[in-house]
């Protein structure tokens, strides 16, 4: 049973903009936490995939993969943390929660069964790669209504996504990843 009270009176309801001390106007902050709050989403969807893989992972590289794909988790989890703080420094209410997370991601998890991990990366590469371009464009979107400091939070996190991309296509390679055929 939940404990958590429905009557209580929010002190920010979700979706609200209050005024900000960076002085940003309300139309383009509510652009850039739409923007922030899409990536965070992003992030948080693609952390609980990563998880998913990392404690799965079985086969004759499984210590490597397993401590490679905690370190990607890591990552999504700073920049979820990142994109969140800056979305509330403009007046925002970050998003929060499983259902709203996947509600708003521009990704769609995998399901909840097990896969090898030469498809799960695939996924997680494929994943990764719509990521990367949501991120470009809201680069680009920070930079067109003057907010160079959310554009270099989204750079400092898009290098290791891409990076991270980069090393599954590494990872997929055709002599990687040993089948139970080689043996």
């Amino acid at each position: 049973m939940s404990t958590q009270k429905s009557d209580a009176t929010a002190r920010r309801e979700a979706g609200s903009i209050e005024e900000n001390a960076l002085r940003i106007d309300e139309e383009k902050a509510r652009q850039l936490i739409d923007a922030l709050n899409t990536d965070l989403a992003a992030a948080y969807v693609a952390y609980h995939q990563i998880k998913k893989h990392h404690w799965n992972v079985e086969g004759a590289e499984f210590r490597d993969l397993h401590v490679y794909l905690g370190e990607v988790a890591e990552d999504l989890e700073l920049a979820a943390d990142a994109f969140a703080e800056r979305a509330q420094a403009m007046g925002g209410v970050p998003l929060s929660g499983g259902a709203t997370f996947e509600e708003h991601a521009p990704v769609t998890p995998e399901d909840e069964d097990v896969y090898d991990i030469r498809t799960s990366l695939e996924n997680d590469m494929e994943m990764f790669g719509e990521i990367i371009e949501t991120m470009r464009e809201h680069i680009g979107l920070a930079e067109d209504l003057g907010d160079y400091t959310t554009s270099e939070l989204l750079r400092e996190h898009l290098e290791p996504l891409e990076e991270h991309a980069h090393h599954f296509q590494h990872y997929l390679e055709d002599d990687t990843l040993v089948t139970e055929d080689a043996f």
